[in-house]
Parts: C-alpha cells; sequence; structure tokens
C-alpha cells in the first residue's frame, strides 16, 4: 500500500512545488513508483514536468467526470506519474461546498490507486481551504516546506500545531507531521540561521519532525520549471539538485 505525503503551507513561494516535484523524481530514480498530484489551481506543479494541462486532470476526476486510472498521465520517467491541474480547479471550492463529505473526495479518488504506486505526493495550494482540507484528509503524513526567512515563520506554528490538530481531530485521525523542510537557504545570511535556530528550538524535544536536509538558494532551481524539467534532468550536478537527492533519500528511509 503506497504512502500518501501532503505537502503544505498557508504561505505562498516557499518552495512547496518544487519539494513535491523533485522529491518525486528522486523516488522514481531510486526505482519507487510515484504519483504526483497537482492539488492547486495554479498548475505550477503540471508545468515544472512538462504535461499537458489541457487533458482531464484532478478537477474531472474528484468531480467525477473522469475516472482516475485513464486521467493518470506519464512522465519522461517510466516510474512518476502524475494527475495535472489548471485553473478550472478553482471551481471545486464552490462547486463542492454544499456537497455532503465535501473534504474527502481526494481521498475517496486516491483510495482506488493507492494500492498501485510506493508513494503518491499531494501538492496543495497556500491557503487553509477546502481544496487543502481534501489533501489532509486523504494523506498519512505532511511535509512542511519552510522559507529561511522571517516572514516564513509569521503563523507557521499556528497552522502547524492548531490545524493539524484540528484535521486529526475532525477529518483525519491518523495523520502525522513528516517533518520540516528548509528551503531557499543563504549561508551568507545571518537570518536563514536565526530561522533555523529558531525552529530547532521549538522542536528540540522532537528534533525527528526537522529534516536534516536544508536546501539552498538555488538559481538552476528557479531556472528548471521554465523549461518543464525537474531539477535532476535539467542540473543534476547542481547544489540544488544533490540537495534534492539527499531529501528524498531521507524521506524514503524514515517516512
Amino acid at each position: 500500500m503506497g504512502k500518501i505525503i501532503v505537502f503544505a503551507n498557508q504561505k505562498g513561494g516557499v518552495g512547496k512545488t518544487t519539494t513535491t516535484v523533485n522529491i518525486g523524481a528522486y523516488l522514481a530514480e531510486a526505482d519507487k513508483k510515484t504519483l504526483l498530484v497537482d492539488f492547486d489551481p495554479q498548475g505550477n506543479l503540471t508545468s515544472s514536468l512538462g504535461v499537458n494541462s489541457n487533458k482531464s486532470g484532478i478537477y474531472e476526476v474528484i468531480m467525477g467526470k473522469s475516472e482516475i486510472t485513464s486521467t493518470i498521465q506519464s512522465t519522461y520517467h517510466k516510474k512518476l506519474f502524475v494527475l495535472s491541474s489548471n485553473i478550472n480547479l478553482s471551481g471545486a471550492s464552490v462547486e463542492l461546498v454544499n456537497v455532503p463529505n465535501r473534504e474527502f473526495y481526494l481521498k475517496k479518488e486516491l483510495d482506488k490507486v493507492k494500492n498501485n504506486f510506493d508513494y503518491i505526493l499531494i501538492d496543495c495550494p497556500p491557503s487553509l481551504g477546502l481544496i487543502t482540507l481534501n489533501g489532509f484528509a486523504a494523506a498519512d503524513k505532511v511535509i512542511v516546506p519552510l522559507q529561511c526567512e522571517f516572514f516564513a515563520l509569521e503563523g507557521f506554528f499556528k497552522m502547524l500545531f492548531e490545524t493539524i490538530k484540528r484535521i486529526q481531530k475532525t477529518l483525519n485521525p491518523s495523520l502525522t507531521i513528516a517533518g520540516i523542510v528548509f528551503t531557499m537557504y543563504d549561508s551568507r545570511t545571518r537570518l536563514g540561521n536565526d530561522v533555523i535556530d529558531k525552529v530547532k528550538t521549538v522542536f528540540q524535544k522532537h528534533p525527528e519532525l526537522i529534516f536534516k536536509t536544508i536546501i539552498p538558494r538555488n538559481v538552476k532551481l528557479s531556472e528548471a520549471p521554465s523549461h518543464g524539467k525537474t531539477i535532476n534532468q535539467y542540473a543534476p550536478n547542481s547544489n540544488g539538485a544533490l540537495s534534492y537527492k539527499e531529501l528524498a533519500m531521507e524521506v524514503l528511509n524514515n517516512v
């Protein structure tokens, strides 16, 4: 049975999609059959893989317009697959608002294919709305990418503790935190180190909740999506690629 991991942070621009895509790419390289679910109406994960966003995707699946097994698309790697997204998904929050069990539409569909994959990774939008709640309800674990900047900390602990506790009580009792990933780290600045130190202080009794690998700020990571490529395709020897490979091995061994 595959492990379902949701990547979530209510703040945008923290490297959430980049982390989802590149962990998935390296899990596939490690011979793990991996499904990436683009559950963000912006469709950035879809474009990062160079996948056709005009085909039926996750919106059509959760709205009952398409079967999930026929909607999953292949990618450049034989072990890496994707459920694409586009702006149509933004309408799902409105269309499902008065529907019973509206938080479980994604879970219902992923349960159909869970046994076909080693890992299913869900990229959620930067919010705590209905779409993200569907991601939490479907997942076994949550990974939280955290940008190494001051504003990234605002509201972070409240989201992590209060929101996940609420999810555990109401939607998904088995959901647990896999860990926090520090992203966009610049070793030349004191601020990045201050953010890391603050988070480590809060989690000093649970150091296992912080991934050891820290993702650096790296221009190749920023360039790769514009070419429709993962970092291991675009610049496999860059610092960004080597860091995500190391992070993927942490996920493989510990999550």
